[in-house]
């Protein structure tokens, strides 16, 4: 009996379909077979019809639950075609020399012009329930491949954040080891900055978008950070134009553009440093992002354009926002500009 109840419970919206396809099949069977009993055969009866349709569903029933799903999906397209063609030929049996002698012994099932008229009436009938049944198994095939791209593309991004993070933490844990040797007074002030930006991390960026005044604070503190590593080195200019904060974000995208060019400016400069960081949000919720920072070429062992950080970056907008940004990489001779526009979504709570 639980079996019975959890097969139901399982298929019940499946059940339902059918219920729905048989009845809209056997009224559409009942007006054409009603027209034609008025034309030929006065006194046409209900249960006639009836048993003719019951025929009928078994066949597509059996086709739809047995022939298709171990032979027709399993490619054995010669073995279903027979079956199925045995299957047709068993129904204008039933249906020519035995229905149609018990309802019309006298008209009908007594020349072989007959079994062409039921093949020609049964046919359309059952290939109609067939197809609803086709139909089905399309769409739960579609909401399937739905639900499995959607978790696909959630792993993938839960992936590329776990990457993203140990990256970040790496670089900053070496810079803070440094000035602990040097017994700096910073190293305090720097273990507050690392520990805000490592709890927006931890705690705010479960989620894969953020409110954009959280992300926007987390660049700035994590911008600090690193500049306290400039100190008298260079000019570290960040400026920002919100013209809404109503909107939301993918976190930790912005900031890796950031830390590859403190990265990359301070690899092999002593002096000069030179980080410009805008960031431009328009009213109706365009972002626009522009890092521009020097090197030295000479010594820059690794493409700019390449490494972990922007790879997985690359991955994250494709995957985040398609067809709804521009990233533009300029790698000049001794400059590197990034320039970063995105339409952002509205702020659920706005």
């Amino acid at each position: 009996m639980n079996i019975i109840t959890t097969f139901f419970k399982k298929h019940i919206s499946e059940i339902a379909y059918q219920l729905f396809v048989a009845i809209f099949a056997f009224l559409f069977f009942a007006y054409s077979q009603e027209v034609y009993e008025i034309q030929s055969f006065q006194g046409y009866q209900l249960p006639h019809e009836l048993a003719f349709f019951l025929n009928y569903f078994i066949a597509s029933i059996t086709i739809n639950y047995l022939l298709i799903p171990k032979f027709l999906n399993t490619n054995k397209h010669l073995l279903f075609i027979s079956l199925f063609t045995l299957t047709i030929g068993f129904v204008i049996l039933i249906d020519e020399y035995f229905l149609e002698k018990l309802y019309f012994p006298d008209t009908r099932g007594t020349y072989f012009p007959g079994i062409l008229f039921s093949l020609l009436e049964t046919l359309p009938l059952i290939l109609l329930m067939v197809s609803f049944k086709i139909f089905w198994d399309f769409r739960k095939k579609q909401n399937e491949v739905k639900k499995l791209e959607l978790h696909v593309k959630e792993s993938e991004l839960q992936f590329l954040k776990l990457q993203i993070n140990p990256h970040f933490l790496f670089n900053n844990l070496n810079n803070l080891y440094s000035y602990s040797l040097e017994n700096s007074p910073k190293t305090s002030t720097i273990i507050i900055e690392l520990s805000s930006v490592l709890r927006y991390i931890l705690y705010d960026c479960k989620a894969d978008f953020v409110p954009l005044h959280k992300e926007l604070d987390h660049l700035k503190n994590f911008t600090e950070l690193n500049k306290l590593q400039i100190e008298e080195r260079g000019v570290i200019s960040y400026e920002e134009n919100i013209g809404s904060s109503k909107f939301e974000i993918a976190p930790l995208i912005l900031v890796v553009f950031i830390e590859n060019a403190f990265k990359h400016s301070m690899l092999n400069q002593s002096g000069d440093i030179s980080i410009t960081i805008n960031v431009n949000v328009s009213i109706d919720g365009v972002l626009s992002f522009i890092c521009k920072n020097n090197y030295i070429p000479f010594h820059t062992k690794t493409n700019l354009q390449s490494g972990i950080g922007l790879v997985n970056v690359k991955k994250r907008l494709e995957l985040m926002y398609h067809d709804k940004y521009q990233l533009e990489l300029k790698e000049n001779e001794n400059t590197y500009e990034v320039h970063l526009s995105m339409q952002l979504k509205p702020s659920k709570n706005a």
